[in-house]
């Protein structure tokens, strides 16, 4: 009997899973208990667990006679959107999740916007990459134009165009940094070379 269980899954260890659902992990994996470790590939591990929301990879290592073990590489929610009045959290995969149980909702944006899900992160990432502090944003609003308005925590508005948009970022971030600047609440950037302050 031991030499015919010899290699057949017996234990599955999954690990780093902070916000994807361990027991929905567990149940979609209970199939390869008894199936021999020598014969599964990471692809009988991937596709089971491919529509868990917050699971971007995994990595297997097989603990060899018996044990699997999974290390879950998890998206990073992002913000709260809403669509057809319904909210959900958005990831850094740009994955709409119905709204979750997920503690600490309070840091993550807003976004408002007809479509806005399509096109959000790429925006925020170009937002990152122009090193704009984003910590600093309660509030994003998508225009079908293809621009965006920020509102901050602070309550000053910005509002970006829909070309030219990595040196408006960069405008506003120089401008956001002037002591003559903190008095405004509207920072107006949709026409090129042109800055209108309310």
């Amino acid at each position: 009997k031991n030499k015919k269980n010899f290699f057949m899954i017996q234990n599955i260890e999954i690990k780093n899973n902070k916000l994807s659902n361990i027991i929905e992990i567990e149940k979609n994996l209970n199939n390869l208990y008894n199936k021999n470790i020598l014969l599964i590939r990471s692809r009988d591990i991937e596709i089971p667990l491919k529509e868990i929301y917050f699971i971007d990879r995994i990595k297997v290592k097989k603990k060899y006679p018996d044990t699997l073990i999974i290390n879950i590489f998890e998206t990073k929610p992002i913000a709260i959107i809403f669509k057809d009045k319904t909210k959900y959290i958005i990831d850094s995969s740009s994955n709409l999740i119905p709204n979750q149980d997920l503690e600490n909702t309070d840091d993550l944006h807003n976004v408002f916007g007809d479509e806005a899900e399509k096109y959000f992160i790429s925006f925020y990432k170009r937002l990152e990459n122009n090193n704009f502090l984003t910590n600093n944003i309660k509030n994003f609003y998508f225009f079908k134009i293809g621009r965006w308005d920020l509102e901050l925590k602070n309550d000053v508005i910005i509002k970006l165009p829909s070309i030219k948009i990595d040196a408006a970022i960069n405008k506003s971030i120089e401008l956001l940094k002037r002591e003559d600047f903190k008095k405004y609440k509207i920072i107006d950037l949709r026409v090129d070379g042109k800055i209108i302050t309310e």
